[in-house]
């Protein structure tokens, strides 16, 4: 590529005021390099012309180039382009000039030149207009030195190349990023490897860093609140513009690359190595779906890892993952991948339930101690004038087990209407006391026809325990109902 033409306007160049309200005085070149080349990028979009060049000319000298249909002098007077905002693919739609860009460059010091089929412009300062005393920055526009140029040429004089590749790493398309998917909202770029941040880009430009998320993100979709959202530097971009996006971009994942590390993340809840994605609860969820099929896991909260079914979970060989209070609600309508129900803690207390089976106790096999004890069913049943067989109870058995309640403790006995039995741990037999108290319970269950909690069954114990009081404080007042 040829030598940068000389710098200094052309004779005869009309000065056009640049009429720049604010110039933004904290930004560094590399923030007005960006604009410039994002300028070309979309160029290259609009019209489908190769990618621009972006080339070092000599010390401090660069060229930024594309092939589109060249800038034209009135492009000095648009703040945003209706052309560039209804386009899905390109990057400068946010409100950002040309105009800052140039301004920012002079007072750096960069001597810029844009040029084109259409012309020639540099930049200089001039009176403005009707006020000779008000110095602003104008743009000296001369007439083409070649008018077959095809498309605009930037020339940068005084860049430093540090300058340069900083603004190269506002761009996605610069930086290498691996894509690990894509989907119709945007893509999941692998991270940086740490300790470098998650990168995040709208439509290809960096926006923003996230020191705690597991992938870095590129938003192509971009919604009104994002647009919205995009301040007019385009850098510290706040997460609430983007996350609704980025949940909606994950959401739509499938591939293993994404898949897997979200789901492992999960885990993290409880230690606090979790990643801010899973924070959102459609993401966690998400998470606790595709973790399900891969490993043999039942979610809990904290609050319930005390329970007992978690044990007996460990057990069975279920690894407990913890998770917070709305994402465990927002499991419960919910499948994994597979089409399976969400194994939460009741999911899994009656998948216990449905594999449980007794271990039942041969009277002959008790020890002699056990056995008075289990001889006293019958003096018991006696004593309160009950008829278990009338309500179609016709077993009274012993057991190793017993199944849990609801909240994973044991239960010591159950009434079973439709296997017609009363089942009691054999451990009660440990006590006369603790085994008349639990075939208590259960009788009164079989006579009133009525489970725990209810009014029936309470009429029916306190008389149950009033008859057998009575029998040994008033054992001659006949009782009866």
């Amino acid at each position: 590529m040829s030598a940068p033409e000389a710098t200094e306007p052309a004779e005869g160049a009309v000065p056009f005021d640049l009429n720049v309200k604010k110039v933004l005085e904290h930004w560094p070149v590399s923030y007005a390099v960006r604009e410039l080349i994002a300028n070309a990028l979309d160029e290259h979009v609009l019209t489908g012309t190769p990618e621009p060049a972006i080339v070092r000319d000599g010390e401090g000298v660069w060229r930024i180039v594309d092939f589109g249909r060249g800038l034209r002098p009135e492009h000095l007077l648009q703040h945003e382009s209706t052309e560039k905002t209804r386009h899905p693919d390109t990057i400068g739609q946010f409100g950002i000039g040309l105009k800052d860009a140039l301004a920012v460059l002079e007072r750096r010091g960069i001597r810029v030149g844009l040029r084109s089929a259409w012309a020639d412009i540099l930049t200089g300062r001039r009176p403005k207009a009707g006020f000779p005393d008000i110095v602003t920055l104008h743009g000296l526009i001369a007439p083409p030195s070649d008018p077959a140029r095809v498309g605009t040429e930037v020339t940068l004089e005084g860049l430093g190349d540090p300058d340069m590749a900083e603004a190269r790493e506002f761009f996605l398309r610069y930086t290498g990023g691996t894509v690990l998917e894509a989907t119709r909202h945007g893509e999941i770029l692998a991270r940086p490897p740490a300790p470098a941040p998650a990168r995040i880009y709208v439509r290809g430009v960096f926006v923003a860093e996230e020191p705690n998320f597991l992938f870095s993100y590129n938003i192509t979709n971009v919604t009104p609140f994002v647009r919205r959202a995009l301040n007019r530097e385009r850098m510290h971009v706040g997460r609430r513009a983007y996350e609704a996006r980025m949940g909606a971009i994950l959401q739509e994942c499938v591939s293993e690359e994404v898949l897997g590390p979200l789901g492992a993340d999960l885990a993290g809840f409880q230690s606090g190595t979790m990643h801010d994605e899973l924070k959102q609860v459609p993401v966690a969820v998400l998470a606790a779906q595709v973790l399900q099929p891969r490993a043999k896991v039942i979610f809990v909260t904290t609050p319930q890892l005390n329970v007992s079914y978690v044990q007996f979970a460990a057990i069975d060989g279920y690894r407990a993952v913890v998770v917070a209070q709305d994402v465990a609600a927002a499991l419960v309508d919910v499948v994994d991948g597979e089409g399976n129900p969400m194994r939460d803690l009741e999911a899994y207390r009656r998948e216990w339930d449905a594999s449980f089976s007794y271990d039942f106790v041969d009277p002959a096999e008790l020890t002699p101690a056990e056995r008075r004890v289990w001889e006293l069913k019958d003096h018991l049943i006696a004593l309160v004038g009950m008829d278990p067989a009338r309500q179609g109870i016709t077993e009274i058995l012993l057991s190793n087990t017993t199944r849990l309640n609801t909240d994973g403790y044991p239960v010591y006995g159950q009434c079973e209407f439709k296997e017609h039995r009363i089942v009691i741990r054999r451990d009660r037999l440990a006590d006369p006391a603790l085994f008349c108290g639990t075939l208590l319970h259960e009788l009164c269950h079989a006579e009133s026809g009525k489970p725990d909690g209810t009014l029936g069954f309470e009429d029916e114990l306190t008389y149950v325990l009033g008859k057998v009081a009575g029998s040994v404080v008033a054992p001659d007042v006949r009782s009866g109902r």
